[in-house]
């Protein structure tokens, strides 16, 4: 168990041995007959409509209801008694129709009535939900072509480490307007592939009201976005991928749902705590938005489902969980910065939100063994990346969030002259010891409105009247080159994995900002400028070569399958270099001085460049000749290897 490593979390061994015993009786309870978790867990199979060769069958469960009608688009959305459905159970209703009542393409909803009142509603484990152009009003959608898609490609085999390029389908366009998954497949895909990457994180694909929301307010946990497309595109769009060798992971929202009640889940059959907990506990006190019951073995068994329906209609290949913080305690871990273990054990903890997840990672690997699963995650509750038969919650990695906050710090409070690379290394590296987790430099996140892009930061209005290939700017310089030290340094240190958010590669300008009332309803921020890195003038193309060099090292190395090993942290002169998978990466942070000749000590044998910052293709001043060959010397019971080490550079050096 944990606390057999760690024996700092010994005082809290009762509270752990807990957390597993819930665990394993909620998994007794919903598993029940079963061998597996995930056989049991089938609630889009037997909710929702469903055509069966003769006839459409739709059921919902509700048990507050008094009465429910199906309206359509053909019957004016009329009640009729010939629509109502029939009360299977105290809380399950039915409606059996001919084969002749719907077909593809047609538009429906519910009609809820309760004791007091009724409302319309979206049935809760629809697959398919389409806006409305004019109204704005959402509405499910029957979904069955003649011709559904057929998969052509294998999924890419796991093992590997993920490099992860985080996109959003909608804002991957450089024309104002929402891209579809159709476009993002032919345009941005190569570029993914071009890149290296090998896993590929899609953003707001559950439907989801509001699109300024950036997909974090779902409504419809089974439906893919309509604005992007049909699920037949989203399904060629993975394929597609996987033929390219690309993973797809779901960036997977079970933290929250929209509070909408035409559109989502609140309120749906008149009360407030069908889904989610009642009164104050089930509003969330940030987001406005409603907050799951994890303790209802309903709730359960529709967010299993759900993982599992994923898995299996859509083939993604895993999981980035949203708002995991949120999940985990009470007061969402709001304001709170979990300086000391007791406060993971104080009684502010959701046991049953922990068991939630613990359940969600045993079911998706279950049904497929290769996923692999994310937790967004800033708390640091140990556990959570760790085995679950060692009393874990079972995800295969955290997000290393404190990294991007700890970059932001510095480029806006301390000058780069100023860096300590001793507290760098530090910050990059400190993990725990069992738990895998993903490195990044920036992500969304830190692209938002109010914020600024690491490239944006470093450049402000430079950006706008200095990136040309025949302008020279100390400003730009600077930037540029601490761009790729970031970036190289965050991946070369990183615990097991790394992300980049789309654009934020090769410098993309500006922040992100969806359209809304406070902005007149414009696309100018919510897409990416790509004619920016076609251009061949400008310097954009610079940072994208380095990524794409940067990236294919790291996967071609197998890098992030070892652990670095730190070899210098020379304070004063800022320089920092560590061994990792027979590789010696260097780093050079300060700003002015040259370093002719200088001497560490490394493991015995000549070293050749593999990569550098400076190189002339990456925007750099060359100022290395990479067909040197280092040698170590043996100088007193030293091997020590002596370097020619510029400012602001970082390189990679491979011993042989």
């Amino acid at each position: 168990m944990l606390y057999d490593s760690d024996t700092l979390l010994l005082p809290y061994k009762e509270i752990m041995l807990k957390r597993h015993e819930n665990y394993l009786q909620k998994l007794t309870l919903l598993q029940g007959e079963h061998t597996r978790l995930a056989d049991s867990c089938n609630s889009h199979l037997y909710y929702g409509l469903h055509f069966t060769g003769k006839e459409w069958i739709l059921r919902e469960w509700a048990p507050n209801a008094t009465a429910i009608y199906l309206l359509f688009e053909e019957d004016n959305w009329q009640k009729h008694p010939q629509y109502a459905f029939k009360r299977l159970t105290h809380e399950n209703w039915e409606l059996r129709l001919p084969a002749t009542t719907l077909s593809h393409g047609m538009l429906y909803k519910l009609l809820i009535e309760w004791q007091g009142g009724c409302g319309e509603r979206i049935p809760s484990h629809t697959s398919r939900a389409v806006q409305d152009p004019y109204t704005k009003i959402f509405t499910a959608q029957v979904w069955h072509p003649d011709s559904p898609y057929k998969w052509k490609h294998p999924r890419p085999t796991g093992g590997e480490r993920p490099l992860i390029y985080e996109a959003h389908i909608g804002m991957s366009t450089e024309q104002q307007k929402v891209s579809t998954f159709t476009e993002f497949r032919l345009f941005v895909l190569p570029r993914i592939a071009y890149l290296g990457y090998n896993t590929l994180q899609l953003m707001a694909i559950q439907e989801h009201p509001y699109y300024g929301s950036f997909g974090y307010q779902v409504a419809n946990f089974f439906a893919v976005s309509s604005r992007f497309g049909t699920p037949e595109e989203l399904k060629e769009l993975i394929d597609t991928a996987h033929g390219l060798g690309i993973r797809v992971i779901l960036d997977i929202v079970h933290s929250h749902s929209v509070s909408n009640e035409a559109e989502g889940l609140s309120l749906f059959d008149g009360t407030d705590y069908l889904y989610f907990h009642h009164g104050e506990r089930g509003h969330h006190p940030a987001w406005n938005s409603r907050c799951f019951d994890y303790g209802k073995p309903q709730v359960m068994n529709f967010l299993l489902s759900n993982c599992k329906y994923w898995l299996e209609e859509y083939l993604f290949d895993g999981f980035r969980f949203d708002g995991v913080t949120s999940m985990l305690y009470y007061d969402h871990g709001l304001g709170k910065a979990f300086t000391e273990y007791s406060m993971y054990y104080d009684g502010n903890e959701d046991v049953d939100a922990i068991t939630y997840l613990t359940l969600a990672n045993q079911l998706i690997h279950e049904v497929y063994p290769q996923a692999i699963t994310i937790a967004e995650e800033m708390s640091g509750m140990p556990g959570l990346a760790s085995p679950i038969k060692e009393g874990g919650m079972g995800f295969d990695y955290k997000m290393s969030m404190g990294i991007p906050d700890y970059w932001i710090k510095l480029l806006k409070d301390i000058p780069d002259e100023q860096w300590h690379v001793g507290n760098l290394y530090y910050e990059l590296t400190n993990k725990r010891a069992e738990e895998l987790t993903i490195s990044y430099a920036e992500s969304h996140d830190q692209a938002l409105v109010g914020d600024k892009t690491i490239f944006f930061r470093l450049t402000d209005k430079e950006v706008y009247t200095q990136m040309s290939v025949f302008d020279h700017s100390l400003i730009i310089d600077r930037a540029m080159a601490l761009h790729k030290m970031i970036r190289l340094i965050t991946l070369a240190t990183a615990g097991g994995g790394y992300l980049n958010f789309m654009g934020n590669e090769w410098g993309h300008p500006e922040w992100i900002d969806f359209p809304r009332e406070g902005n007149g309803g414009s696309y100018a921020h919510a897409r990416r400028q790509w004619s920016l890195l076609d251009d061949p003038n400008l310097k954009f193309k610079y940072l994208n070569v380095f990524d794409r060099a940067m990236i294919h090292f790291a996967k071609e190395s197998h890098l992030l399958q070892s652990k670095p090993h730190v070899l210098v942290q020379d304070i004063e002169r800022q320089l920092l270099a560590f061994e990792r998978a027979g590789y010696l990466f260097v780093f050079s942070f300060n700003p002015n001085t040259t370093f002719a000749n200088y001497h560490f000590e490394v493991s015995a044998g000549k070293y050749t460049y593999v990569l550098c910052s400076d190189h002339s293709t990456f925007g750099g001043l060359g100022l290395i000749d990479e067909r040197t060959e280092h040698f170590t010397q043996y100088i007193a019971n030293k091997n020590l290897i002596s370097l020619y080490l510029p400012p602001r550079i970082g390189m990679v050096l491979k011993r042989e």
